[in-house]
């Protein structure tokens, strides 16, 4: 295993243990507090997906008989991952709704508003389903990226073989002509 991989590693496992304290002290915050450390967590979540993704290049780069080992690290990680989202997404959902009732009280208007209870529920479906969409498009977006980075990886592993090759071929012309030319 390599000294980057371990780096990348403890990097990550500081930043998961962060997250995860974040989101607890985040659960009992209100208003702009909770807007704030949903903030945060958000950039550290970001930064977390950045060095898995480091990881997993460094990964791949490893001799096959520790490579499956870090992967399997890689995948509990990325689960922990996903874990730390849907924290952040229950939090910021729960208050989501909350925050919304209290901008419409402060508006003025909720004495001469009613909305009946069908309406309320097809709003909330409907948002529901534009987060889902919103959350498949992320995936898609992050899936184009780590898709993006193994080629680039793919590629420059190409190269280096492709040198490989070349210097081979080289060698062995030379050794022909050398072979040829040498008086008997």
């Amino acid at each position: 295993m390599t000294d980057v991989f371990q780096g990348y590693e403890r990097q990550y496992c500081e930043i998961s243990a962060s997250l995860s304290r974040k989101c607890t002290a985040a659960a009992s915050q209100e208003g702009e507090k909770l807007k704030q450390k949903a903030s945060e967590i958000k950039s550290g979540i970001d930064g977390a997906e950045a060095l898995i993704r480091k990881m997993d290049l460094e990964a791949r780069n490893l001799q096959p008989s520790v490579r499956a080992g870090q992967l399997a690290k890689l995948r509990e990680y990325k689960s922990d991952l996903n874990n730390l989202k849907g924290a952040l997404k229950r939090i910021t959902a729960g208050n989501g709704q909350q925050g919304a009732r209290e901008e419409l009280l402060e508006s003025g208007m909720a004495d001469t508003l009613v909305v009946s209870a069908d309406q309320r529920s097809r709003l909330l479906r409907t948002t529901e389903r534009q987060n889902q969409t919103t959350d498949r498009i992320r995936d898609s977006h992050r899936t184009m990226l780590e898709t993006e980075e193994l080629g680039v990886s793919i590629m420059h592993d190409l190269h280096q073989q492709r040198q490989s090759l070349l210097h081979a071929n080289d060698t062995i012309h030379f050794s022909i002509a050398k072979y040829l030319w040498t008086p008997k």
